[in-house]
């Protein structure tokens, strides 16, 4: 069982021994959200199955409202389990889509992508929200396995056969935004923010209508956890750099955020890899706290 990080040779061995295994092609754009979707189409691996981040991994899209505030919209298919830009979709909804592509509890997932694992992070943390252990984060993502020589395709993927995928006993926390305000500053509460530097000040805010930071959070950028070759940092490096960053506070107390809940995964399973998980995610994160009425926001370098 893998249940963090996958590398290409590891993959291609268990391609090779026929176990229950499930790829998935998690590729996105957020400014240009069809994108995904071609580059899946154009080159795969092989037998993988594409997972959108609009479309399956979130509820309805949130609509922006008349102050550029984000709308969930409630259908039949029941509230979403979060706020936010990319609300998670309720659990039922979500396991359901799991069945619909066939995957099945008894199954191995390896989700990639060709963005820095920013996007294939999300299916990541939603599986082990559903309490399936055996899911892994392909090193390098596409552009590892091209390197070395993996082959990939173009081909459209035959359906397969429905699974009855049942959710177990979540593996991994969900916070909500009350949670977090309640705990605001305190010491059982460690906020660490994946956005860029200059978003996190607020010095740019291409999304959200408020820019800044919640108060007293930490800045640690996601592409850190990442080294030149594209690949995860050695997990002493990480556990090193997250101890330096929390500075003697309890990394059992961490809850990461970051725009809308995706690009803070990738510290989530940092931290993991490290020794220092399992921790929280706060799925609203900035675009669900900057609005909602009455919550405070920081400006600048400080916590």
């Amino acid at each position: 069982m893998y249940t963090t990080l996958i590398s290409v040779d590891q993959l291609m061995a268990l391609q090779d021994s026929g176990a229950p295994l499930m790829v998935f092609d998690c590729s996105f754009d957020l400014m240009k959200p069809e994108a995904g979707g071609e580059q899946y189409r154009a080159a795969h691996i092989p037998g993988a199955v594409y997972a959108n981040l609009d479309t399956d991994l979130s509820a309805k899209h949130g609509l922006p409202g008349a102050r550029g505030e984000v709308v969930i919209v409630t259908t039949d298919e029941g509230p979403p389990a979060s706020g936010g830009r990319h609300p998670l979709p309720s659990r039922e909804k979500f396991a359901a889509w799991l069945s619909s592509v066939g995957f099945g509890n008894n199954m191995q997932a390896v989700v990639y992508d060709r963005n820095g694992a920013n996007y294939c992070g999300r299916l990541w943390w939603m599986l082990k929200w559903m309490g399936h252990e055996a899911v892994a984060v392909l090193d390098g993502g596409l552009q590892a396995w091209q390197a070395a020589g993996g082959a990939v395709t173009a081909r459209e993927e035959p359906a397969r056969f429905q699974s009855n995928f049942v959710a177990g006993t979540p593996l991994l926390a969900l916070a909500d935004t009350q949670t977090v305000a309640s705990r605001l500053e305190k010491a059982d509460q460690t906020l660490i923010d994946a956005r860029a530097a200059a978003r996190y000040r607020g010095e740019v805010e291409p999304l959200d209508p408020i820019a800044g930071h919640i108060p007293g959070a930490l800045n640690r950028p996601f592409t850190e956890n990442l080294g030149p070759d594209g690949k995860f940092k050695p997990a002493a490096q990480l556990r090193a750099e997250f101890e330096a960053l929390l500075a003697g506070r309890d990394p059992a107390t961490v809850v990461h955020h970051c725009g809308s809940g995706v690009s803070a995964v990738p510290n989530l399973l940092a931290m993991q890899i490290a020794g220092l998980g399992p921790t929280a995610l706060y799925a609203g994160s900035w675009s669900e706290w900057s609005n909602t009425a009455g919550l405070p926001t920081r400006q600048g370098a400080k916590a």
